[in-house]
């Protein structure tokens, strides 16, 4: 089997200086994944096509379809086709059945009302973590993401995520899809039976209340991006306890929720 590259070459023409020039350029490849769940299609992915299963294996953990990995009795990868098979232990349909139902919430006070999906009521966490970090180390995290990122300086076009301690960056994942980036990470921490509760998520796009619920799930109570908030994802944060930064470029940054975590 031929694993599909990150990037392809492709020939274009560049308006530079008031002229056309003939130009090669590296260009971002977008890769469809099915996913079968005991024999029966779940769902597809657009993603990048690298770390495959890790992606997989997050993306059933956030949907809430397993908890662990070892539930997962086997898991094949055909890259040819764009495939992936999944087999369980103990399948159930609940997951399925739930995937793409809306929830509507009706109650007042702290009832998850942000919600909309029945599977995110049942599998976001209210994140619990003692962990602080300081200003000038959100800073530098974001920058060594930055840094590290070899695919978006040459294409500009995947976002990136990266699983953190204070001390620095452990691994860092590509895709195109920002959401993918995140369920890699998931994926690499289950299998790897990596703990979280002291971990840091550093994230490359815009803080959307999909990716909160993700990292929400993934039970990590600080996440940092370059990038703006929605209002949403800042109300859910809130209600989870997750700190939210928003906008770190350069020397400063804006905390919107649950400052308390961030040091002088």
């Amino acid at each position: 089997m031929t694993t599909p590259k990150l990037t392809t070459a492709w020939r274009l023409t560049k308006y530079k200086d008031q002229q056309f020039v003939s130009y090669e350029d590296q260009i971002v490849t977008e890769f469809p994944l099915t996913i079968y769940l005991n024999g029966e299609e779940f769902a597809t992915l657009v993603c990048s096509p690298t770390h495959l299963e890790e992606m997989t294996v997050g993306f059933l953990a956030s949907e809430g379809v397993i908890r662990r990995y070892d539930e997962i009795k086997s898991l094949n990868i055909d890259d040819d086709q764009g495939l992936a098979y999944v087999e369980l232990h103990h399948p159930t349909s609940s997951a399925q059945t739930l995937h793409s139902k809306r929830f509507i919430g009706s109650c007042c006070g702290k009832s998850r009302q942000s919600f909309y999906f029945y599977n995110d009521v049942r599998t976001a966490k209210t994140v619990v973590t003692k962990l602080e970090i300081t200003a000038e180390t959100c800073l530098a995290l974001m920058a060594e993401m930055q840094n590290q990122s070899k695919t978006f300086k040459t294409t500009g076009g995947v976002h990136n995520a990266a699983l953190c301690s204070t001390e620095g960056i452990l691994i860092t994942r590509t895709d195109i899809g920002r959401h993918n980036t995140l369920d890699k990470l998931y994926g690499h921490c289950l299998v790897h039976r990596i703990p979280v509760r002291d971990k840091i998520i550093t994230f490359s796009g815009r803080i959307s209340s999909e990716v909160l619920l993700k990292v929400s799930k993934m039970g990590i109570g600080i996440l940092l991006s370059k990038s703006a908030p929605t209002e949403l994802a800042l109300r859910m944060a809130d209600e989870l306890n997750i700190t939210t930064v928003g906008f770190i470029r350069g020397n400063q940054m804006n905390i919107y929720t649950h400052p308390e975590r961030i040091l002088l």
